[in-house]
């Protein structure tokens, strides 16, 4: 073959629209720089073996040729180890850069639908707003909104973000050339040397180890969590809100007041030690310290690089008394800068924010040479200084000065503050348990709390958490676990006086099942003095209870009525602006009960908590624990929210962002708005429209899900917990075990050491099942529940047409399945049958298997019923495009994988073959995008 055969790893994409024109003219070119890259560092042969494999595995999944077949397994088995590892490395990039190509088009396709004029598309805050506007709803409705709204995505460390750092960056450095060529006319000398870095950054991603050496460290995770405020967050955040702000001033034909800062960023990565004990009190204050170093470190480069711009004369302008003030405060005024005040204010600035960071104890490099000066106390001194600059520019009619960077800048500062994002604390309640047990037998001298009934409990933690007097003791000595979660916690109460308040606002309960959990920790923070007692008591923290399992979905509503019920809770919740904020765990519920169970147990939870609260009068904020996969609770999130039931979201809403699904959402700034908008329209929508429609069908539609759930979860059951030998099939069947071994995440798989379904993580086991193509937790149990039913009804045709009724009008079913209908295309059953084969027990094999692929055939065959539809992702064709160009790299690296798994449970211990299997889960998760 010629160096140009890498147009034929892409010849099969069946893209012959006009408008994917670009998109297949850029993956050309990445496969054809690649393959040249591949035969200049390993040789023809093997660029000549890789493409082979393509286009017999392409074969294989097109015709399901057992003749392919065999010709892939004679391949396949004569690999050297070291030949495997070049073949694993060429498709794992193969799909990387495709990926890159197509997040380029997204962005090249959405500018070209603005540039023409079209309509604001779903999920854009333009459309919200016409939308919310077209409504009637009048301006101090609207403004009443914003007062109050809380959206904020909530970054998670979880292992299956499997890119290092430096592919990352490798990525950025192509994705950035590419735009270079799509957006600006090059010379022929010019895009020579574009092409000539393309080349280049090729070279570096395929000379560049894929594979951390060693297991990921938390400090890890919270610089590979820092980057997307420097990717996207830190600039994009208010270009939403300046977006917002300016529709709102054309609607109202003046300039509009500024809208409140309800958009903020939060993390999980350094304060969630739920199952991990390598998150310390020391590694707590390391990520506060790394957050806040960040956020200064921007804001001090912003305003430097304001300051140098704002060159305005006194002879030629009449500022505001408190600009100039503000410009005499400056510690530094050069004699060049003596007519300029707004240099000089900015210079005053500067020099406040280097003495503030260095107040706090941050290492902010200066760029600026400043003499000390008074620091600011908090980050709102800041804000108040920027307006004066801004309102002083108004004064003499410079508002483009004050509408551009400095916009953007101040409303940075407003949302950022002085800590960047809200750090969440969390721990398993079992943990809290043991630490009060043991607070009331050294304090009291009371060694029975374990034995004692829950009521009795309850009397003893309201007690103490009433009375003044402490539990522990710096004179008496308490076990290291003990130990280790009171200095966590006064680690938390020295970080909010360093960084305040908002630095670390939340404290979430793991595996909450009664009110007894959250007083526990109420008594705990007590201990740090995050809890004030006495007759008008004040709560440093918000206590968020997070429910998991099916079981405790069904009682939270209960839990909650108890614990809204008790008079000194309610005290401490008005302390917190008489809001509780609840978490519901989509992952372990999927685990639990299954794909359909989980949505609708939660469904059905966020009914009765809106209408507890209501009961309380007390404001109640939801965080959706979603993953990137729908496995986890993920999927779409503007139809996720629009999904919610009526009155659930009412402006507030936490979500989870999880494992690779941060990267590939925020790592480019203009997919990362986008995605913002998203939840920003959604929230919006969600809140402020009618769900009339939904309320008058609302008591069938129930039924029929109560039914279905019910059907749904017996089936999965079976299957997962009750059916001989699946732990077996399930370890031999994916590629579980492997997984431990590769340096994806700081927190183990396990909750404990054992191989118990029950004790795994839900992550590793939503990973496992995408990584053999099955798919599993994200549809299993549906075709049996639907089939069910509609042999049940009143006529298998009038059950089905209720069916497709509850589809065209319930957002809800709509959203379940468009999920579903996803996971489904993404489900090989090909390759999962391969992967059954690694089973040692042929009758078990087939038994489970058979299972499994019947009950797939029921799933498409009834989801197509319902919708209407005869292909998976009919109404999803971008999706559909995108799953065809990476599904001939992905499946090579399947076939690889299960000859390398083989090996591997056969003895062949070598390194290159563990190496070899960490490589295909590398590239096969960075293919499927998300697939954990």
């Amino acid at each position: 073959m010629s160096s140009d055969a890498g147009v034929s790893v892409y010849s099969d994409n069946n893209m012959s629209e006009e408008k994917d024109k670009p998109l297949r003219e850029d993956i050309r070119m990445l496969g054809r720089m690649l393959g040249d890259t591949l035969r200049e560092q390993e040789g023809d042969a093997t660029f000549e073996l890789v493409e082979t494999i393509r286009q017999t595995a392409v074969r294989f999944r097109r015709e399901q040729d057992p003749k392919a077949r065999q010709e892939l397994d004679a391949i396949l088995n004569r690999l050297s180890n070291k030949a495997t590892i070049a073949v694993v490395r060429a498709f794992s990039y193969f799909s990387l850069l495709s990926n890159i190509a197509e997040d380029l088009h997204h962005n090249r396709r959405r500018r070209a639908h603005l540039r023409q004029g079209s309509s604001p598309q779903p999920g854009s805050v333009t459309l919200a707003l016409e939308r919310v506007l077209a409504s009637g709803i009048d301006n101090a409705s609207l403004d009443d909104f914003f007062a109050k709204a809380m959206i904020s995505p909530v970054l998670t460390a979880h292992p299956t973000e499997v890119q290092r750092r430096s592919i990352l960056d490798c990525q950025l450095t192509i994705q950035r050339l590419l735009q270079e060529r799509d957006r600006i006319q090059l010379t022929p000398n010019e895009l020579r040397h574009n092409e000539e870095a393309l080349r280049a950054a090729i070279q570096i991603l395929w000379q560049t180890r894929m594979l951390r050496s060693v297991r990921l460290t938390v400090h890890d995770e919270i610089e590979n969590g820092l980057i997307y405020y420097t990717y996207t967050f830190l600039s994009q955040v208010p270009y939403i809100y300046a977006k917002i702000e300016d529709l709102l001033e054309r609607h109202k034909g003046k300039e509009a007041p500024q809208v409140a800062s309800f958009l903020r960023i939060g993390s999980w990565i350094g304060g969630d030690r739920d199952g991990n004990p390598f998150v310390t009190h020391q590694v707590m204050l390391h990520a506060a310290e790394r957050q806040a170093t960040l956020v200064f470190d921007f804001y001090m480069d912003e305003v430097s690089k304001i300051g140098r711009t704002m060159s305005l004369a006194e002879r030629l302008i009449h500022v505001s008394e408190e600009l100039e003030q503000l410009a005499a405060a400056s510690p530094d005024i050069p004699a060049s800068r003596i007519d300029e005040p707004y240099r000089r204010a900015f210079l005053g600035i500067y020099a406040r924010l280097a003495a503030t960071s260095r107040q706090r104890g941050l290492a902010v490099m200066q760029r600026e040479q400043v003499n000390p000066t008074e620091p600011y106390a908090d980050s709102a001194e800041f804000v108040h200084d920027l307006d004066i600059v801004i309102n002083s520019l108004k004064q003499h009619r410079s508002d483009w000065l004050a509408r551009g960077a400095l916009r953007n800048l101040r409303r940075a500062v407003d949302v950022f503050g002085f800590h960047l994002a809200s750090l969440d604390m969390r721990q398993h309640s079992k943990v809290h348990e043991q630490v009060v047990a043991e607070l009331f037998a050294r304090g009291t001298r009371r060694d029975n709390y374990l034995e004692l009934s829950a009521s009795e409990r309850m009397k003893w933690l309201l007690a103490e958490i009433s009375s003044l007097r402490l539990l522990h003791s710096p004179y008496l000595s308490y076990s290291e676990p003990t130990q280790s979660e009171l200095r966590i916690l006064q680690m938390a109460a020295e970080i909010q006086r360093r960084f305040g308040h908002a630095a670390l606002p939340n404290y979430i309960i793991s595996m909450t099942t009664g009110v007894i959990n959250i007083l526990e920790v109420a008594l705990l923070l007590k201990e740090a003095g995050l809890l004030q007692a006495g007759e008008n008591p004040q709560l440093g923290l918000n206590i968020i209870p997070l429910f998991e399992t099916i079981e405790d979905l069904r009682s939270c509503s209960t839990i909650m009525d108890e614990l809204l019920s008790l008079p000194y809770y309610r005290k401490l919740l008005d302390s917190r602006g008489n809001v509780q904020e609840v978490m519901l765990g989509y992952s372990d519920s999927n685990k639990d009960g299954g794909f359909l169970t989980s949505n609708w147990e939660i469904y059905k939870a966020e009914i009765e908590l809106a209408k507890i609260f209501a009961k309380h009068k007390v404001e109640l904020r939801l965080f959706h624990g979603r993953g990137g996969t729908v496995g986890r609770g993920g999927g779409p999130s503007y139809q996720g929210i629009m999904a919610q039931p009526p009155k659930s979201v009412n402006g507030q809403i936490r979500l989870t962002e999880q494992g690779e699904v941060v990267a590939s959402k925020y790592t480019d700034p203009e997919i990362g708005r986008r995605n913002l908008e998203t939840l920003v329209a959604a929230t919006i929508e969600a809140t402020l429209l009618s769900h009339d429609a939904i309320q008058e069908n609302a008591a069938r539609y129930y039924q029929v899900m109560e039914t279905l759930s019910s059907t749904a979860f017996a089936v999965y059951r079976n299957l997962v917990y009750e059916t001989p030998g699946f732990k077996q099939f399930f370890q031999e069947s994916t590629p579980i075990r492997e997984i431990a071994g590769l340096h994806i995440g700081s927190r183990p798989s396990s909750r404990k050491p054992s191989d118990r379904i029950e004790d795994l993580r839900a992550i590793p086991w939503v990973f496992s099942w995408s990584l053999n193509r099955t798919m599993l937790p994200g549809w299993y149990g549906f075709g049996s529940a639907v089939e069910a039913f509609v042999q049940q009804a009143q006529g298998e045709e009038a059950g089905l047409k209720l069916l497709q009724e509850m589809h065209e009008k319930w957002p809800f079913l709509q959203t379940l399945l468009s999920n579903m209908d996803m996971v489904l295309a993404k489900t090989d059953m090909g390759i999962a049958s391969r992967y059954a084969e690694l089973v040692t027990d042929a009758p078990l094999r087939n038994h489970i298997f058979g299972r499994i692929q019947a009950e797939w055939e029921r799933s498409v065959k009834w989801l197509f019923a319902i919708t209407g539809h005869t292909e998976l992702l009919q109404e999803n064709p971008t999706l559909a495009r995108s799953i065809r160009i990476r599904t001939p790299y992905i499946d090579p690296l399947n076939h690889l994988q299960i000859e390398l798994l083989r090996r591997y449970r056969a003895g062949d211990d070598v390194d290159q073959v563990h190496r070899s299997i960490h490589l295909t889960i590398n590239g096969v998760a960075a293919g499927l995008r998300n697939s954990g």
